[in-house]
C-alpha cells in the first residue's frame, strides 16, 4: 500500500484524477488507491468489465479489435485506458488519467492466451502507454502482481 500512498500524494499534489477499468484484477486496483486516506480527491472510481462485451459497451473498445485479437491484447488495454476516463467522467470533464488491466490469471488458457499473460494501460491526454506482462503463479499471486505492476506503471508515467 506504500506505492497506493505516494501516487495518491503525487495525483494529489498535481490536481490529477484518475479512473480504473479492471478485467482479471476484478476491482482489486481500485480497491487498493482507495484504501489509502484522501484517494476521494482523486479516484473518480473503477469499472470492472469481466465480461468482453462490457470493453466494448462500457468502454468503448472497438469491435472489429476485440474480434481480431480478443480480450486480451495490447490495443484492448490501451483502449480499456482511454475509455474509461471519459467513462467516468464528472460534469463532461474526463478524468486525467486512466489505467486498465486486462489478462489471465488462470489457471486456464483463453483462448491462444496462456495465464499470466496481462497487460496493463495508462492512458494521459494522448499518451497511452501498454506494459505487456508475463507472469506466473496462482491465479491469486498473478492478480495481486498485476496491481503491483499496475502501480509502477501508473509512477513510470507520474515521473516520465
Amino acid at each position: 500500500m506504500r506505492l497506493a500512498a505516494e501516487l495518491v500524494a503525487a495525483l494529489t499534489e498535481r490536481r490529477l484524477t484518475i479512473a480504473v477499468a479492471e478485467s482479471l484484477t476484478g476491482g482489486l486496483l481500485v480497491a487498493e488507491l482507495i484504501a489509502v486516506p484522501g484517494a476521494s480527491a482523486v479516484v473518480r472510481g473503477g469499472v470492472v468489465a469481466y465480461s468482453t462485451e462490457l470493453k466494448h459497451t462500457l468502454l468503448g473498445v472497438p469491435d472489429d479489435v476485440l474480434a481480431a485479437h480478443g480480450p486480451v491484447h495490447p490495443n484492448v488495454a490501451g483502449r480499456m485506458a482511454s475509455g474509461v476516463r471519459n467513462l467516468l467522467a464528472v460534469d463532461g470533464v474526463p478524468a486525467d488519467i486512466g489505467l486498465s488491466t486486462t489478462g489471465v490469471a488462470g489457471p486456464d488458457p483463453q483462448g491462444e492466451q496462456q495465464p499470466g499473460t496481462v497487460f496493463v494501460g495508462v492512458a494521459m491526454g494522448a499518451d497511452v502507454r501498454v506494459v505487456a506482462l508475463h507472469l506466473e503463479g496462482t491465479r491469486t499471486e498473478i492478480r495481486d502482481r498485476v496491481v503491483s505492476e499496475s502501480l509502477a506503471a501508473l509512477k513510470a508515467l507520474l515521473d516520465g
